[in-house]
């Protein structure tokens, strides 16, 4: 990639278990790991998945939580400051995930309509949680 425009790169994302967590995100939600079995085998500190060919989640171990030093007051924002986050899908993809997490008995809720985002009103949004409690809205727009 060449164009240095501003861009989301990376969300963290604290979890009890990184592997799990990864297996989650690639069966119903439908991304790529990245790094498990580096993490799996103690070479990394923590998995990722990747998101599209620019970002990723990283799936932080909440142990790591209490190392967190990078400013004042970091170790006790593990799971706390973020009330969600937002993945936008084609349509096709939108009706594919609902549909994988449903199979995984994961709680849904009801959608919602022209929810306003970055690109405007979407078509349509739901919301879930992971299994560490991680609030995601998924949604479309036409």
């Amino acid at each position: 990639m060449t164009d240095n425009s501003t861009r989301l790169d990376h969300v963290v994302l604290w979890v009890r278990d990184p592997v799990a967590s990864a297996d989650f995100y690639e069966k119903a939600v439908g991304l790529e790991p990245i790094r498990v079995t580096e993490f799996a085998a103690g070479q990394v500190s923590f998995p990722s998945v990747r998101l599209n060919e620019e970002t990723i989640f990283d799936l932080a171990p909440l142990s790591m939580a209490e190392r967190m030093d990078v400013v004042p007051g970091a170790a006790e924002s593990a799971g706390h400051p973020v009330n969600h986050v937002c993945l936008s899908l084609g349509g096709e993809d939108f009706d594919d995930l609902r549909a994988r997490l449903a199979e995984r008995a994961v709680p849904l809720s009801e959608f919602t309509y022209d929810a306003f985002g970055a690109r405007g009103k979407a078509k349509r949004s739901f919301y879930f949680r992971d299994p560490d409690g991680n609030v995601f809205e998924a949604r479309h727009y036409e």
